[in-house]
């Protein structure tokens, strides 16, 4: 029987505590649903996973979950503990997915908030407890072995040195059968799959070094002889797992940012009902158009509107973006944001996976389920490093029991203890995770891991201008009465019927106008129209038509021609004109997102190329370039201009990045070799990005090439140090110069060494 088998038969029955998962509603809080090829509905769930200790856990457990009938995909990321598995409802469920994880020898909760935490808390836990039993014991083991090492010829009885060595045995069980169990579970884990993990050597040196003392202790004069190395053994066991418990607390800092993300989700809303009276709900329970009470100090359930009351947001977990975001009635609100000013009530219009809030954790869930190409290319190399390792340690025995025959076991110990590669298989997930971690924190998110290495290598940057570099929105800079007369006598009557009329409309425009600070008079407009392209058509109280839109439209109404005394060029205008002949021109240009400028000059002075990319008029593009000292400009791009100036630079040999945030960037973002979106651009702009600008400050694009440059730094850093270590290493262990204690304390060392290292990529 094959393993898949083994797996199918075993996940049929799932057990009561995690029956719950099958309900459709509590699905919702880890499970994505999509449509497949055929037509039919596929879901996407989420796992976290504990009890990984190496690159050969994620294959056993992928392997565990293909097992699984109806199980399309599954993907396990070793360095974020997190599985990633497609299904079809029809002939599996969620609860089948754990049992099967399980059923391999490790454990699986939904990626939710509440769950996931209770998981890692007990993970935490559990490698505590076995790293201070493994530690204390050591400390005794090493106080009884004191004599033997500081005793002179004949100076320690004989009954005396047997009476240590047996409590140095008793004290060295615990340690062999309680905090040495991990590494023997691995082992039995890829030996049952049939691969080679890393805790094979790690398991196969623990108990050659305990059976040999073991027969030292009882047998002095046996074949094992009368050296024991208890010692030895406990001092190896306690390194390794002080350096696994520092590469866990790593990644569980790398997940605080999207457990923090989900914890700050209410599980509960105050809906208010149409008699006025209130229930408590499961948010999960909201629909669009219901009135929530969000009370002071609570998080907003859903995405909407404020109706009612003033207050202030803090959006941070979402942005990274620290200050409270004032909102006033009308104001658009994101779930998960947390209400700092005064109890509001608000207007749903966005629930669940629709909302802001699960759009950014399932980036997150996303980017932590990958498996970085580096990683996959040292997954791929520890398999046969692991065979050479166990070819190594069978030579040295060999050659050893020639020269030696006492210390040929020894030798053969410290050969698999010294070889074992897991600082090498952490010096790139380690460094990665914690930088994705890092940024995410500050609001933004890596998409795909392997976008950090691209974005190392950058020479040139592409930006868009709209929505990239200014705002979606337009300011008053220009107004001019053109024809005055009784009814448009000043500037400031002008804005004030212009802002009046533009009240009727939702067009940017009519926006720009009614927050130009004018109070709209109370003109009653009647026939108001709005005329797709051109503006809108109205007449006043007293009958007088008006007309506010494009500058020959409007003009049009009073049937004279155009001023000649027109504004100068604006980024937009609009004209308002009455029948009886006055006319005023309004001129708007694009606001700048705040840190606009000093982002680019930080980018400039870091060596990039930077290039202006816009659908706008070339001589905007121009004045902007120029005004944020940008190398070029290209004005007037169509999305097949924008690709073509992509392409070309790639074809000079250039490593291009694109930032943008519309729909026409979407093709460039793809065609990039790296690619920045912001995060209230389109959807599938964000969808082509390899990282996410969800604070929507151009100064987060300095931070990601920064940060993507110090990561692959730290990676060649570790990467050199593992290397190096080996290659130090190997040769004397081969000669019998390092003792079987000395090869676990210098495996352990490189390992929090590269870990420690490697959470430098989170600052």
């Amino acid at each position: 029987m094959n393993a898949s088998t083994t797996f199918t038969a075993s996940v049929t029955e799932p057990t009561p505590d995690i029956a719950v998962l099958d309900d459709p509603l509590e699905q919702q809080r880890f499970t994505r649903w999509s449509t497949g090829s055929d037509g039919r509905r596929v879901a996407e769930s989420t796992l976290r996973l504990s009890g990984m200790y190496c690159a050969a856990c994620a294959g056993i457990i992928e392997q565990a979950l293909a097992g699984v009938d109806g199980v399309s995909a599954a993907t396990v990321s070793a360095s974020g503990q997190r599985a990633a598995v497609s299904w079809d409802p029809q002939r599996t469920r969620p609860s089948q997915l754990v049992t099967a994880v399980r059923r391999a020898g490790y454990d699986a909760a939904p990626d939710a908030a509440a769950p996931a935490r209770e998981l890692r808390r007990a993970e935490g836990r559990k490698a505590l407890w076995r790293l201070f039993v493994a530690a204390f014991c050591m400390m005794q083991v090493m106080m009884l072995a004191t004599p033997s090492y500081v005793a002179g010829p004949g100076e320690l009885e004989p009954d005396l040195a047997q009476l240590l060595n047996w409590s140095s045995w008793v004290l060295s069980l615990p340690v062999l059968l309680f905090s040495a169990a991990p590494f023997f579970t691995g082992m039995w884990h890829s030996l049952r799959s049939r691969r080679i993990g890393m805790d094979v050597p790690v398991a196969i040196g623990i108990a050659v070094t305990f059976i040999a003392s073991t027969g030292a202790t009882f047998d002095p004069g046996g074949i094992f002889g009368h050296e024991v190395y208890f010692d030895s053994m406990t001092m190896f066991v306690s390194f390794l797992l002080a350096a696994r418990y520092l590469e866990l607390h790593a990644r569980q800092r790398a997940a605080q940012a999207l457990e923090s993300a989900l914890d700050s989700m209410p599980q509960q809303a105050t809906r208010l009902l149409d008699d006025g009276r209130t229930e408590q709900v499961s948010v999960l329970r909201l629909t669009p158009g219901e009135r929530v009470r969000v009370a002071l100090g609570q998080a907003f359930p859903a995405d909407g509107r404020l109706l009612d009351g003033r207050t202030r947001v803090d959006e941070a977990l979402l942005t990274g973006e620290s200050k409270p975001v004032p909102k006033l009635p009308g104001d658009s609100l994101v779930a998960g944001s947390v209400n700092l000013g005064a109890p509001v009530t608000m207007q749903v219009q966005r629930v669940g996976a629709d909302t802001r809030h699960e759009a950014i954790v399932a980036l997150m869930r996303e980017a932590m389920s990958q498996r970085p190409s580096m990683a996959r290319v040292a997954d791929r190399l520890a398999g046969p490093f692991l065979w050479l390792v166990l070819g190594l340690a069978g030579a040295a025995a060999a050659v050893w029991s020639v020269i030696d025959p006492s210390r040929a076991l020894w030798v053969a110990v410290s050969v698999l203890i010294v070889t074992c590669p897991c600082a090498l298989a952490l010096a790139v997930p380690a460094a990665l995770v914690a930088a994705a971690g890092g940024l995410a924190r500050r609001g933004v998110l890596v998409q795909r891991l392997d976008a950090l290495e691209s974005m190392a290598q950058i020479d040139r940057l592409f930006i868009d201008k709209t929505g990239t570099l200014t705002t979606q929105s337009l300011r008053l800079e220009q107004q001019r009465v053109l024809r005055a007369n009784a009814d448009l006598p000043t500037q400031e009557a002008a804005l004030a019927v212009a802002a009046s009329l533009a009240a009727w409309s939702r067009h940017p425009l009519s926006a720009a106008l009614n927050a130009a600070g004018a109070a709209p008079a109370p003109w009653g407009w009647t026939q108001v129209e709005e005329v797709p392209g051109h503006g809108l058509d109205g007449r006043d109280a007293q009958g007088m038509a008006w007309r506010l839109g494009a500058r020959d439209w409007a003009c049009a109404i009073s049937r004279l021609a155009p001023p000649t005394d027109e504004s100068p060029e604006a980024a937009a205008q609009t004209w308002l004109c009455a029948e009886n002949g006055g006319c005023a021109c309004f001129g708007f240009e694009e606001a700048l997102r705040e840190g606009a400028d000093e982002a680019m000059c930080a980018l400039r002075e870091q060596g990039y190329q930077l290039s202006l990319l816009s659908g706008d008029s070339p001589d905007r593009a121009q004045r902007l370039a120029r005004q944020l000292g940008l190398h070029k400009a290209v004005g007037g791009a169509t999305p097949q201009g924008k690709l073509d100036e992509v392409a070309a630079a790639q074809q000079r040999g250039e490593r291009v990045a694109m930032v943008g945030d519309g729909v026409n960037d979407a093709p460039v973002l793809a065609r990039a070799d790296v690619s920045m979106a912001m995060g209230q651009g389109a959807l599938v702009a964000r969808a082509q990005a390899d990282a996410v600008l969800v604070g929507n400050r151009p100064m987060d694009i300095v931070q990601v090439l920064r940060v993507s440059r110090r990561t692959m730094r730290i990676v060649r850093q570790n990467l050199v140090w593992a290397l190096l270590y080996n290659v130090a290493c190997v040769p004397l262990a081969l000669l019998g110069l390092l003792p079987p204690w000395a090869a676990g304390l210098g495996m352990a060392t490189s390992s929090v060494v590269v870990i420690l290292n490697a959470l430098r990529a989170a600052r």
